[in-house]
């Protein structure tokens, strides 16, 4: 009997690359937080564009430039509405979360933090929302400092506050953690630090695709993430911004697009959002995650947080029951994640037998070591949940758990 709803069977339908086979068995795909797959309306328009409408914009007036500029802002629109931002030139195309988060640190950063001012980061971030801030640091003279976590995987609200004092400058935060999955307490962090005028930004990379996201609620100063883990393209990503913040902001790069004017003298510089597009921006992947923005809302994005969040629970409890197997990051609220240790098992040795059994899990320390360095580990296997996945695929995973503990036993 098949234990695959109805309604999930649809929308895995749209997605083919389901239906491969990896070592003669049916692919189970669970490396979302790496990356998710794209489903065929996204591959469609990506097909569309280059064969009907590819043209570079804002640089011409022939019929397939100004077609391509439509749809180029057009996406920039379906971004907005996707995150409630306030206008559309809050909205800047990146080529993903990391360029978002550098693009905010050299134009914010570098114009605004000094010597001895201090830029708070917490121990849960990904390596992309340490290293741009270690950098300014180093070459400004600044202060990281950084918000504890518990065992749990849950930041220390009490010394996260105790952090801030007049020399604090910048809060740089994950929404949601790549490694364990914690959702942070992200709105009531954002407006503590407003209490000391101390602007923020989120990394929102493995929140976006999962929850509802409403900029003007949240209040936060610029918010990153990535069109590759919303079941969108390579190469495309967003830095929401507030419009007064980016209007002070120095551009990240020089060239095309980004300008008014130039002469030898002088360049007068773009409005916003095109002061941080220089160059050719990335045409096709922009439109295909307008795509993917209207196959998600087409599901719809809270439906999408409470089937993963029955995931999660249902391979919670079954990776839980396992003797021998740990869970990492057992955070009270959390996205869909699991990370956990087999006792006596390396994790790449965990993701080599699976992948034999057709699952593909992620291994490694997730790009966020000091993680890995607080719960004294050097590595964990992941898995990883999108709304395509279903509850079969978690009991090949827990089957191919076992597996790996007999050829280990």
């Amino acid at each position: 009997m098949n234990s695959v709803p109805t309604h999930i069977e649809r929308i895995r339908a749209d997605f083919p690359i389901l239906k491969l086979q990896v070592s003669g068995k049916p692919l189970v795909y669970l490396d979302n937080a790496a990356s998710s797959q794209m489903p065929q309306p996204v591959i469609d328009r990506i097909v569309r564009y280059q064969s009907a409408e590819h043209a570079n914009i804002h640089r011409a007036v022939h019929y397939l430039s100004e077609l391509a500029t439509r749809e180029y802002e057009a996406a920039r629109i379906k971004v907005q509405h996707f995150l409630n931002a306030k206008e559309s030139r809050e909205i800047i195309f990146t080529r993903g979360t990391t360029e978002a988060i550098n693009l905010v640190m050299h134009g914010y950063g570098r114009a605004l933090i000094g010597h001895g001012d201090e830029i708070i980061i917490s121990a849960l971030e990904h390596h992309a929302n340490i290293v741009p801030w270690q950098m300014l640091a180093q070459e400004k003279g600044a202060v990281l400092r950084v918000i504890p976590m518990n065992d749990a995987g849950e930041l220390l609200i009490d010394e996260f506050e105790a952090l801030f004092n007049a020399k604090t400058k910048f809060l740089a935060l994950t929404h949601v953690s790549n490694a364990l999955g914690t959702v942070n307490p992200v709105k009531e962090m954002t407006a503590f630090a407003h209490k000391y005028g101390v602007p923020v930004l989120l990394d929102g990379a493995q929140a976006a695709p999962h929850q509802s996201l409403d900029m003007q609620d949240m209040d936060c100063d610029f918010y990153a993430f990535s069109g590759h883990k919303l079941c969108g393209p390579t190469g495309i990503g967003v830095l929401y911004g507030k419009a007064k913040m980016l209007e002070k902001m120095q551009p990240f790069m020089g060239g095309g697009d980004m300008i008014l004017s130039v002469t030898f003298e002088k360049t007068e510089y773009n409005v916003i959002p095109y002061k941080f597009e220089a160059g050719t921006p990335p045409i096709m992947a922009a439109i295909a995650l307008g795509a993917a923005i209207d196959y998600l809302n087409g599901i719809g994005i809270a439906h999408i947080e409470a089937y993963e969040k029955t995931l999660l629970d249902y391979a919670t409890e079954k990776v839980a029951a396992l003797n021998g197997v740990r869970i990492l990051g057992t955070a009270k609220k959390k996205a869909a994640v699991l990370s956990f240790e087999i006792k006596g098992v390396h994790p790449h040795d965990v993701g080599t037998i699976l992948n034999a059994e057709g699952i593909a899990i992620r291994t490694g320390h997730h790009c966020a070591q000091p993680v890995m360095k607080r719960l004294n580990v050097p590595a964990t296997a992941r898995a990883s949940f999108a709304f395509y996945n279903t509850k079969d695929e978690i009991d090949k995973l827990v089957d191919g758990i076992r597996k790996v503990q007999e050829m280990f036993s």
